[in-house]
């Protein structure tokens, strides 16, 4: 048995929508041979396992596949580690060292836009088109579709869809948010799924900073 924390990433601030996310603070409990057995079982987007929880070394995973850094899953481990252990200047996926700054309740992570999955983005004309959308028919796609809802303010309604990676349609996409704030180059304030939140801020670094609010749902063993 090992324990596993259950937390939602990006959660507007009425505690709404929130992409789910399974963390295992003491991961190297879970051989490593077991990790995507154990994160298809959970079937969340994506599941974190902590190695060294004192130097933030985390590997994440899909249902389907081993990623090398994605957005919820390192604001959400950053944002337990703080409330379950203590906070973290930085987390280490195997992309490569990820920044982590505390503001308030909000927890900020900096990737970049190369690292993760790479979304094909689509912009439509408007956030009514955003949520008549259906779900890509190939099993290939990692599409993004976005429009802004307020261009001036960098509001934007923004689906994602990556379904190669095992994921039908994510609720909240952090990777997506940091290649969107990277093409677009300015703040965003995005709004995805049934009621998530992220905010985007280029560093001017060639770095995206993502983060919002995480609440923790439940925590119990799971069996290994």
């Amino acid at each position: 048995m090992a324990r596993l924390h259950l937390l939602r990433v990006f959660c507007g601030e009425n505690g709404s929508g929130g992409n789910e996310l399974a963390v295992f603070l003491d991961g190297h409990e879970v051989p490593p041979e077991r990790r995507q057995a154990v994160a298809a079982d959970l079937g969340l987007s994506e599941t974190v396992f902590v190695d060294d929880a004192g130097h933030g070394d985390i590997r994440i995973f899909t249902p389907a596949a081993e990623l090398n850094f994605a957005g919820h899953p390192t604001v959400g481990t950053a944002w337990l580690l703080a409330r379950e252990r203590s906070p973290v200047p930085a987390l280490n996926p195997t992309a490569g060292e990820v920044a982590v700054r505390y503001s308030g309740e909000e927890t900020y992570v900096a990737g970049r836009a190369e690292w993760g999955p790479q979304y094909e983005f689509r912009q439509l004309g408007s956030a009514a088109e955003i949520d008549a959308l259906s779900a890509p028919a190939g099993d290939d796609e990692i599409v993004v579709t976005w429009a802004f809802i307020d261009d001036d303010a960098g509001v934007v309604r923004m689906r994602v869809f990556p379904v190669a990676i095992g994921i039908a349609e994510d609720e909240a996409t952090g990777s997506a948010a940091v290649q969107l704030g990277a093409l677009l180059g300015r703040e965003l304030d995005i709004r995805q799924g049934k009621g998530s939140r992220i905010r985007a801020r280029p560093l001017g670094d060639g770095r995206v900073e993502i983060g919002g609010h995480s609440v923790l749902d439940h925590v119990r063993d799971h069996p290994l």
